[in-house]
């Protein structure tokens, strides 16, 4: 994954997906495709902006305000690394979409600053889909009540799910995981509960994102197989969110 261009890798990544809704009778359109561009420096983004690629996913708050300032105003900004409450408010107002709400305190934060700012926050709730204590989210389990508090809150939407899998360098493996998620979507849409829309699957990473997409996923996080293998000083950083 991710041996060729910057170009060369984005074309093979949206051909693979393409590949993937067509066995899934699945419209490519519905896939947002997340260049997952931490630790990476500004010129590979350019280069990433200059193939196609709008939305980008970084891990890092500090990283996101850095790099926003010196890339086109039109590119989609996705907070997908765990969000420190007192950080929240450099990224309300100015991502499209935060993956990792993984704690209504969190989801609190968001709003409040949200309400300061007079906009309204578009977030996923986490889920640790495997149950690995090493990553962050919510368990399936906990995920139905999280979702209906932050959902009660002003200045937030609810848009969605992010999955936390676990790192595979074979998707097969996480199949169950992104289906499970998937079906829980479908349960949760079925309620209709206010302010909530389980329109946004944010599934899948280098590894396993041609599964996910055949699952269902709405957005993928691919990090490596696009910018390649990351610098020494990004090593394992970010196993967590995006890959």
């Amino acid at each position: 994954m991710g041996k060729g261009s910057i170009r060369e890798n984005l074309e093979e990544v949206q051909a693979q997906i393409r590949a993937a809704c067509e066995r899934a009778g699945r419209d490519p359109g519905e896939v947002t495709l997340i260049a997952v561009s931490k630790t990476k420096p500004v010129p590979m983004l350019q280069e990433a902006y200059q193939a196609g690629a709008r939305d980008f996913g970084e891990n890092k708050v500090q990283e996101l305000t850095d790099k926003q300032p010196q890339m086109p105003r039109d590119v989609r900004w996705h907070m997908i690394g765990h969000l420190q409450r007192n950080k929240v408010k450099y990224v309300v107002g100015k991502t499209a979409l935060i993956h990792s709400v993984d704690s209504l305190r969190l989801a609190e934060e968001i709003s409040r600053e949200a309400v300061k700012q007079g906009v309204t926050a578009d977030i996923l709730v986490e889920v640790n889909v495997a149950g690995e204590e090493s990553k962050f989210g919510v368990s399936f389990g906990e995920a139905e009540e999280l979702i209906r508090q932050a959902a009660a809150l002003p200045g937030i939407r609810v848009c969605g799910l992010m999955a936390i899998a676990p790192y595979v360098e074979n998707g097969e493996a996480n199949r169950q995981y992104f289906r499970a998620l998937k079906q829980f979507a479908v349960d949760m849409g079925a309620k209709n509960i206010d302010n909530i829309s389980m329109n946004v699957l944010s599934m899948g990473m280098t590894g396993d994102y041609v599964t996910a997409v055949e699952e269902g996923s709405t957005c993928v996080r691919v990090g490596t197989g696009i910018f390649g293998e990351r610098d020494s000083s990004g090593q394992q950083t970010g196993q967590k969110a995006g890959r």
